[in-house]
């Protein structure tokens, strides 16, 4: 009787996520990710757990900071350990033509602002409703 090893079947999903992962919309999720996680199957395992952004966050062992406003070149003369920011991700929406930035944290907090937390729940969303598309037509 033959079977097909469990990490194949991980594989493929994973490629399959970073694979949409890798598309325009997802960019700016994309990036976020990228600076709070090296480790490609955390990030994938956290975003197949998460049903809000604020749960992905806390799977890849941060916390969710939402503040009012955000002036990006104020954060950006404070990156490195003495101003507590790691990493400034201006991300902007053509659509919406909205700015939408982020702020990652030497606290392991990510700053956002109202309407970035929202972009990304909306993401997230969409990111795990290809994935569930993809996954049904191959089954």
């Amino acid at each position: 009787m033959s079977s097909i090893p469990l990490s194949s079947t991980s594989d493929s999903g994973r490629q399959r996520f970073e694979s949409i992962l890798s598309q325009a919309p997802f960019e700016g999720l994309k990036a976020v990710l990228g600076r709070l996680s090296a480790d490609p199957e955390a990030i994938y395992a956290g975003v197949l757990g998460a049903d809000t952004y604020e749960q992905l966050l806390s799977r890849l062992g941060y916390k969710l900071i939402v503040t009012r406003q955000i002036h990006v070149q104020d954060c950006y003369s404070r990156l490195g350990p003495e101003g507590g920011i790691k990493a400034v991700l201006p991300c902007y929406d053509i659509p919406s033509q909205s700015s939408l930035p982020t702020l990652v944290n030497f606290d392991a907090t990510v700053t956002t602002t109202p309407k970035g937390a929202a972009f990304f729940e909306a993401r997230l969303g969409e990111l795990k409703q290809q994935l569930h598309a993809q996954a049904s037509t191959r089954s």
